[in-house]
């Protein structure tokens, strides 16, 4: 019997976490509905879509793909890095954008997006707020934050340097494909210059970020919700 087609709603905004959801969902070859959540006008702060995710932020999926015996079924996932995660284990038996579970990659892949979670994304969204949209300009906040932004980067770009110099001629984060420990990042360092920083600063990282925005499933994702 064939699986079931795929039926996910994407709730999502045009930021680097919601950019995140999508450009998965494109290079999974997934298909999905889109629900175009209006942030400005606190949309994610209704109750109807608090059910779907308490914390009130996008993304957000609800898949509603039956089971493989046919019974319906809805699982609705918040958070960026766990909708990954998630749409990988049910999605992607190919690995096209992981490795088998408990293999080293596995866990490497796991590492750099929990990474990418707890800092780089952290980081780099206090330092868009200083640098671009603190209704005062403090310059204290400006400086501690895109030095830490850069610091990430930095890390990265010895990773990226190393996997090259392991014999990689397009080096990723793990392994020696793209995997969502790339996508997670890529979708923050892509908004580098609302950051104040710039990625040019980085040789291999800039490369990476080319390649992956070169990619006709990333230019896709990024253009959601439209």
């Amino acid at each position: 019997m064939a699986p079931p087609k795929p039926n996910i709603v994407l709730y999502t905004s045009g930021t680097p976490n919601g950019q995140k959801a999508s450009i998965t969902l494109e290079e999974l070859g997934l298909p999905y509905e889109v629900q175009n959540i209006q942030i400005s006008k606190n949309i994610q702060k209704e109750d109807w879509y608090l059910k779907i995710n308490p914390n009130g932020r996008i993304p957000a999926i609800v898949d509603k793909t039956p089971s493989t015996d046919g019974k319906p079924r809805e699982k609705r996932i918040f958070e960026s890095g766990a909708m990954m995660l998630y749409l990988c284990e049910r999605y992607d038996p190919e690995h096209k954008l992981s490795y088998p579970y408990d293999s080293d990659e596995y866990w490497e892949v796991v590492e750099w997006l929990v990474w990418m979670q707890s800092g780089l994304g952290p980081m780099q969204g206090q330092a868009n707020h200083f640098y671009r949209y603190a209704p005062e300009k403090i310059q204290y906040g400006i400086n501690r934050y895109q030095t830490e932004t850069k610091r990430l980067y930095q890390v990265l770009e010895d990773r990226l340097e190393y996997q090259s110099n392991s014999g990689s001629n397009e080096p990723w984060t793990v392994g020696d494909k793209l995997t969502i420990a790339d996508l997670a990042s890529f979708a923050w360092i892509n908004w580098a210059e609302w950051a104040g920083v710039e990625v040019k600063e980085f040789k291999h990282v800039k490369a990476w970020l080319d390649r992956i925005n070169a990619r006709p499933a990333i230019k896709k994702g990024l253009d959601v919700p439209g």
